[in-house]
């Protein structure tokens, strides 16, 4: 049976986080994938008196659907609503056109907790793919459901599911003509429970996870000038670590949590810096006249990449640490920025803009191997590009109207949402790392 220890992972992070806040963000998919797959997800048998917080099958059924490869039944088309093998009559659910079928129950285990048994199977071979028992707490029955999602999300397309994982992002609101409010927020990848980090009257910006999912990184102007700052989730507790005369800006986690890539200009220039956080060592990795910002890590930690106009024009280099080895990577275009490496090392995502394409900004995908790249929106207005950890789709920032909101597209380019909020504009999204 998989324990509660798997999802109290999930949960900790934002247990004594503030209470929730007032906008929150809606995943509309806009494109799905030419040919979903078909799948029907019952209602979940519940043998308890009170009614559950959650629908468990409905947060399942809507992880998958909004993935974009999947289509999902509506409950009114079921023609029946069994809760396990022996109550299924693979007939009825071969004439609605499903090609997969979950079922599950859920019994009380105490007045906390509930045990829950959820099954997949595959329609047209009237087979079971997979039986699994779960625990959980009535109050995480949400990340129970995001859990489920993500087994069967694998077991259908062999790729790990990230419906478990979380994103950071930053919300902006004018209060008066003069002040505005400033919020870091956090919520699950679908926008669900939206938690404020932070509050601010000054800007906040370049938010970071940290490889564990504890911790986030980003820059806060509160003391009237940028300044770095570490949070830990779970605790709230903040350290201000870089604060130098100058500019300090965007960090960014090295893989193994002990080191931050930052900008800094506290020498005349804007340069990559590493920071140890273990032991406060600082290094300078870039020395040119021209200005390199945006650092990020390759996924073994020995590299990073980074923006920089020592060319001329903003291209994306890699810098390997060891050696000081540098490399360009991109050539086409005229600007090409906000690069960061998908987890199995394959591609690049970044914001590109095209040669006489004026002022469009787009969000792209470099193929580190045959050089290929990819131009994915067309809006020309993205930025701040984000990686899901299963490396499935990029997470941007873009304008629609006068309004921040944020977009999303798979890296084949076949899956488009957005996600925009019930309130003021959202900007510089990061999508967390796995948590369990």
């Amino acid at each position: 049976m998989v324990s509660l220890k798997v999802l109290r992972r999930l949960v900790v992070s934002v247990l004594l986080l503030p209470a929730l806040a007032q906008a929150e963000l809606v995943v509309e998919v806009t494109q799905g994938s030419t040919e979903p797959t078909p799948v029907a997800v019952v209602p979940f048998k519940w043998a308890g008196k009170a009614a559950l917080p959650e629908d468990v099958a409905e947060i399942i059924d809507q992880d998958l659907s909004r993935s974009g490869l999947f289509t999902t039944l509506p409950r009114a088309a079921m023609l029946s609503l069994p809760s396990e093998r022996s109550q299924i009559f693979f007939r009825d659910w071969r004439m609605t056109k499903s090609d997969f079928l979950v079922v599950g129950k859920i019994e009380p285990v105490s007045a906390t907790r509930v045990a829950l048994k959820y099954e997949l199977y595959d329609v047209l071979k009237e087979e079971n793919i997979m039986i699994q028992p779960l625990e959980s707490e009535i109050s995480q029955l949400r990340d129970a459901a995001h859990f489920i999602a993500d087994q069967i999300y694998q077991a259908l397309t062999g790729n790990r599911g990230a419906f478990s994982t979380r994103i950071v992002y930053v919300t902006a609101e004018r209060v008066t003509s003069q002040t505005a409010r400033y919020r870091l927020e956090m919520a699950d990848w679908d926008g669900n429970r939206p938690r404020v980090i932070l509050e601010s009257r000054e800007p906040i910006m370049s938010p970071s996870w940290s490889a564990d999912g504890k911790k986030i990184a980003y820059v806060s102007f509160e003391t009237g000038r940028p300044s770095i700052y570490v949070q830990y989730l779970a605790t709230g507790k903040r350290e201000r670590i870089q604060s130098f005369k100058g500019l300090n800006g965007a960090p960014a986690w090295s893989p193994d949590g002990t080191k931050l890539a930052l900008v800094l200009s506290k020498d005349g220039n804007p340069e990559i810096y590493v920071l140890n956080v273990v032991n406060g060592d600082l290094q300078r990795v870039t020395n040119h006249y021209g200005i390199d910002t945006e650092p990020s890590w390759a996924p073994d930690g020995q590299s990073l990449v980074f923006t920089s106009d020592r060319g001329g024009s903003p291209q994306i280099y890699r810098l390997y640490l060891a050696t000081r080895q540098m490399e360009r990577l991109t050539y086409e275009g005229n600007y090409n920025a906000r690069a960061s490496i998908t987890p199995d090392g394959r591609f690049l995502a970044l914001i590109h803009r095209s040669s006489g394409s004026g002022n469009k900004f787009a969000v792209s995908v470099l193929d580190l191997k045959t050089q290929r790249l990819d131009i994915l929106t067309e809006t020309g207005l993205e930025e701040s590009p984000t990686i899901a950890p299963n490396a499935s789709v990029v997470l941007y920032a873009t304008q629609e109207g006068t309004r921040g909101v944020l977009s999303a597209v798979s890296l084949d380019g076949q899956v488009r949402f957005r996600m925009p909020s019930t309130g003021g504009d959202v900007r510089a999204p990061s999508w967390s790392p796995y948590l369990y």
